[in-house]
This record gives structure tokens, C-alpha cells and sequence, in this order.
């Protein structure tokens, strides 16, 4: 009898944990960098809060470019959608496999920032969707930009480091792109 009651207790105990998990959603970034923290200590931390902003804006770029191809109207649009699903996309590939060398681990789910801004826009279509996606690729573009050239003077680890470099061209010339559009679409 006892046995049953202990039993029934714990797997009360188990439910309710379970529920009060459910219940609170889990920011994949947040917890990433949690993990990372605890692994790496401070010598690798801001390389790897690097890797996961990252991470989480590359995800962001390629779920908001594919959205872009389905609720935008203009045709400039919607090409710079399909360049954000294409160079992010392999930009994102390319940090998984770097981080899996350098034990980083990376979001698998846009954080609750980005979350958040990729369903306000969703809501919207044509005209108003191609003006709001395109004043958020510029700013999402100078933060990416300021934030890759800072690691590739401040990180620590070389590898890395030249990765972040290596980028920036690339996010110039989306930034660069995106004004040219933003300023169409107005």
C-alpha cells in the first residue's frame, strides 16, 4: 500500500512539473546560452553569446525571407526574401558546424524577441507587409553589421572570429539592398 501511494505521489509530482513546464515556453536562445555559460565559464562566454545571437538572427532572416515570399506584393520584396532564405540559410549551416567543433550549443527555435516580431508581421500582407518587413531588414541589418564587426575585432577564438568576418560584406550588401528597397516600397 505504501508503495502504491509513493508511487501515485511521485507520478503527481512528475505531472505537475511537467505542466508548470509546459505552461512557462522556453526561450531556445536563453537556454542555449545557459548551457554554454555552464560549460565554458567565462574564457569562451561572449564568443558564445556571439554564436547565439547569431544563430537566432539567422533563423530569424530565413523565417522572415520565406515569409516575405508568401505575404508580400512587391516583386523586390519578395527577391530579397528568397537572398535572405539562401545566404542565411548557408551562413546558418555554417555556424552550426562551427559551433559543433567548438562544443557551442545554438538555439533550435527563434527566441522570444524574434518570435514575437516574425508574428506582428505575419499579420500583415501586401503593401503594408513590404513596408514593415523592409524598415525591419535595415534595422535588423545595422544591428547585425555592428555586432559581427565587433567580434571580429573583440572574440577570442580565431576561427570564429574569421567567420563573423567573413560575413560582413554580406550583410552590407543586404543592408544596402534593403535601404534601396525600403526606399521604394514607401
Amino acid at each position: 500500500m505504501k508503495r502504491i501511494a509513493l508511487n501515485v505521489l511521485m507520478a503527481t509530482s512528475l505531472f505537475a512539473a511537467v505542466a508548470c513546464n509546459e505552461t512557462k515556453k522556453d526561450d531556445s536562445a536563453e537556454m542555449a546560452e545557459e548551457q554554454n555559460e555552464a560549460r565554458m565559464g567565462d574564457a569562451m562566454e561572449d564568443d558564445a553569446e556571439f554564436a547565439v545571437a547569431a544563430a537566432d538572427g539567422g533563423m530569424f532572416e530565413v523565417q522572415m525571407g520565406e515569409l516575405a515570399q508568401k505575404n508580400g506584393s512587391a516583386a523586390q520584396v519578395k527577391e530579397f526574401g528568397q537572398m535572405m532564405v539562401n545566404d542565411h540559410g548557408k551562413a546558418n549551416e555554417e555556424l552550426k558546424a562551427l559551433a559543433q567543433q567548438k562544443n557551442i550549443t545554438l538555439p533550435t527555435s527563434l527566441s522570444s524577441e524574434k518570435q514575437e516580431k516574425y508574428n506582428e508581421l505575419s499579420k500583415k500582407t501586401g503593401a503594408e507587409f513590404d513596408k514593415s518587413y523592409m524598415d525591419l531588414m535595415v534595422q535588423d541589418h545595422k544591428k547585425d553589421i555592428e555586432e559581427f564587426r565587433e567580434m571580429s575585432q573583440e572574440g577570442k577564438d580565431a576561427e570564429l572570429k574569421t567567420w563573423a568576418t567573413s560575413k560582413v560584406p554580406t550583410l552590407e550588401m543586404h543592408l544596402q539592398r534593403a535601404q534601396t528597397i525600403q526606399g521604394a516600397v514607401q
